[in-house]
């Protein structure tokens, strides 16, 4: 089974940027589809983001036109790049796919 291993988190301020990176432990070039998740305190995992392919990607709308996802087969890694970060981006942040396991995730915490 595929490993993942988010890195990138951090505190920032909110208007502030972050780019985490997802580096599988195996070739994700067979996944067709990837996402990155996260999960809140008190709340459940959600899908952020998934890109299907190299290129069609998909947004919740909660974060469409400030976060993007991409992928680089060839270095194994799933990229989430996240723009204008408002306190409620505050969570845990996982990368996967249908039915692989979940990493340990890397925190993002928004604040002033």
């Amino acid at each position: 089974q595929v490993q993942f291993v988010e890195s990138g988190g951090g505190l920032v301020q909110p208007g502030g940027s972050l780019r985490l990176s997802c580096t599988a432990s195996q070739s994700i070039r067979s996944i067709y589809a990837m996402g990155w998740y996260r999960q809140a305190p008190g709340k459940q995992r959600e899908l952020v983001a998934r890109i299907t392919g190299v290129t069609k990607t998909n947004y919740t709308d909660s974060v469409k036109g400030r976060f993007t996802i991409s992928r680089d087969n060839a270095k194994n890694t799933v990229y989430l790049q996240m723009n204008n970060l408002k306190f409620e981006d505050t969570a845990i942040y996982f990368c996967n796919y249908p039915g692989g396991f979940w990493g340990q995730g890397t925190l993002v915490t928004v604040s002033s």
